[in-house]
């Protein structure tokens, strides 16, 4: 008897200290509007679930049910199969008894029914009837037993020894307590948490219904009616993690810790380039270096907020965290979309500086940046249902400009600078541009794609199975994958724009061709040949607007002297030059018509 005793003070201790385990704790009561709560579970050998009622104030008799997703097809059954539009019958009573729906040693369960032949042992299934504060009442099994006179019998020591008891029923229940959280067939009285042991990954449920009990010995008048149950209790969820964060969060926790391990490698790679190449570096890069400092103590807000959620759960300092956190994320994407824009823009790379263009840059981001914190607290402080359409327009409308026009801009600017580039035959920094607009072009087909997979996932949220099959990756749609693709795109762009002992003279020159068909608009005699025959042009059209009609009665070609015509001495006045024509005139016609050509080209030169 001392062994027994002790072995029973060890067990209750070890659930004193599993009740007190840290764990995803929901709340219920009796006026809540659904009667089940769900979570995933994390599973091994020391998880499993707790239910708590507040015994100060919980009374009355509830039917109580947890099992795993999977087998919810199992639970309740067919009101009627001449009707379809009654609703299934899920707990046990008289009434249910009456018409054949369950036995009356079910009755203040919930109904088990199955058509393949899959009995309780075989699932997760575990139903009680669980009497709230009535310990005397459900304990004392004889208490409405006549007394006899000569003294009652004596029970035998084992139940099941009963020679009045079925071999079958005592099969059925010796077999039940091989199971790993075996149904009672009695109704237990409420005196410690109520544990069930979890062993398989999965979506767990609890569902808690009140049961109108009558009792003959406790009704004084034909007027009483039964009391309601009332209740008020705890659901402890204890996954593999010691923390009080669900288990569809937790990856979130390692997810960020992750992101700032990588965010902190390559910042160290990024800040060994600048200092290696400290005198060369250019304005973008800088910019570049702030942004990578702020990512990295963003990674580290999110990692450590996670952390105090799963420490603390939902206080007043985790929703005073939450703010910070947003505010880091407004300025993230504010940074982000700033930077690319001043990159698609050229600065350091195309123009040096962007002038004016510069501070409306910096207005655009910081209008994004505020509008960005007032969806973000938004998001939190109103509720969706109860908030009026025009509220929560006012706080995405904003955003929602800024965002476009920050698109648009980029967008405008990556085709301008590529095409003066094209123009100005650069092909080193056109490539870098080029790059830079295939990395934007995946960015946006992986969002794509991923838009769609959310899409259909989140078209099924009012299912009832949705949040049991999407419990495990649900974190993955709505932060992971976002994070990871942002991280991927940052460093890439990065790389194009990374430090290196070239940067001063990528900024400051010009690529000089290479090709054969581009080599004479760098050839200094080419440009020399351009120059005089521009030159000439400009001549010709002169003459031609002052003289038209002259040119075109005569029919005078023009052509160039040769070296000792070019060398006259350009002081000659216009009589004589007038004079020489006229003397050489005189002379025979093949030298006169030369003499003649060449003095109209000396009065054109002195007019």
């Amino acid at each position: 008897m001392r062994q027994n005793s002790k072995l029973q003070a060890i067990a209750l201790g070890v659930l004193s200290a599993c009740s007190l385990a840290a764990g995803y704790e929901v709340h219920f009561s009796d006026s809540d509007y659904s009667r089940q709560v769900c979570s995933g579970m994390w599973a091994s050998q020391s998880t499993f679930i707790n239910v708590t009622f507040d015994e100060s104030s919980s009374q009355g008799q509830v039917a109580m049910v947890i099992y795993e997703w999977k087998d919810v097809k199992y639970l309740g059954i067919t009101t009627s199969a001449a009707d379809d539009s009654l609703p299934n019958t899920y707990v046990c009573t008289t009434d249910a008894v009456r018409v054949g729906l369950c036995t009356y040693d079910d009755v203040g369960k919930f109904i088990f029914s199955s058509d393949d032949g899959t009995t309780i042992p075989q699932t997760t299934f575990w139903t009680a009837s669980v009497a709230l504060n009535q310990t005397s009442n459900a304990s004392s099994d004889s208490s409405g037993f006549w007394d006899s006179p000569d003294g009652n019998p004596t029970p035998p020591a084992d139940k099941y020894d009963s020679p009045w008891s079925s071999r079958e029923l005592y099969h059925s229940r010796r077999q039940s307590n091989d199971t790993l959280n075996p149904s009672p067939y009695e109704t237990i009285a409420y005196t410690q948490p109520i544990q069930y042991q979890v062993r398989k990954k999965g979506y767990y449920c609890v569902a808690i219904v009140p049961v109108t009990v009558m009792n003959p010995t406790a009704r004084q008048a034909p007027t009483d009616v039964p009391s309601h149950p009332t209740y008020n209790g705890v659901v402890l969820f204890r996954n593999t993690f010691d923390g009080k964060l669900p288990a569809t969060d937790y990856p979130k926790v390692n997810f960020y810790l992750t992101m700032f391990f990588a965010y902190a490698i390559a910042g160290t790679m990024w800040a060994w380039l600048c200092y290696k190449h400290v005198t060369e570096l250019l304005p973008i890069q800088y910019y570049l270096s702030s942004l990578i400092v702020f990512l990295v103590i963003e990674m580290v807000a999110n990692w450590v907020y996670y952390r105090y959620l799963n420490a603390h759960g939902k206080t007043a300092a985790s929703v005073v965290f939450l703010f910070v956190v947003a505010i880091l994320d407004a300025g993230r994407n504010a940074l982000s979309f700033f930077m690319l824009l001043v990159v698609s823009l050229g600065l350091s790379v195309v123009r040096e500086s962007l002038g004016r263009t510069m501070l409306k840059c910096q207005v655009l981001a910081g209008l994004h940046f505020i509008f960005g914190v007032l969806y973000a607290v938004g998001i939190v402080e109103l509720e969706l249902e109860s908030t009026s359409a025009l509220i929560l327009l006012m706080f995405v409308i904003p955003l929602a400009f800024t965002l476009s026009g920050f698109l648009m801009w980029i967008m405008y600017s990556l085709n301008s600078t590529m095409t003066q580039l094209s123009v100005r035959k650069q092909r080193y920094k056109l490539k870098m541009f080029k790059n830079l607009h295939y990395i934007l072009l995946a960015t946006v087909v992986v969002v794509a794609i991923f838009f769609v997979i959310s899409s259909v996932s989140f078209s099924d949220r009012l299912a009832e199975d949705y949040a049991a099959k999407s419990w495990r990756y649900r974190w993955w749609l709505l932060d992971g994958y976002l994070a990871l693709l942002y991280f991927i795109s940052f460093w890439t762009i990065a790389y194009l724009w990374r430090p290196s002992e070239h940067n001063r003279r990528l900024a400051m020159s010009d690529e000089i061709s290479q090709e054969d068909e581009d080599a004479e608009d760098y050839d200094l005699e080419a440009l020399q040949q351009r120059i005089v025959a521009r030159e000439d042009d400009e001549i010709t059209l002169v003459n031609s607007r002052r003289e038209p009609e002259a040119l075109a009665e005569d029919h005078v070609v023009f052509e160039i002297g040769d070296e000792d015509i070019a060398s006259d001495d350009e002081g000659e006045t216009a009589t004589k030059k007038r004079r020489g024509g006229e003397h050489r005139a005189s002379g025979d016609k093949e030298d006169g018509a030369d003499e003649e050509r060449q003095g109209l080209m000396h009065k054109d030169r002195d007019e």
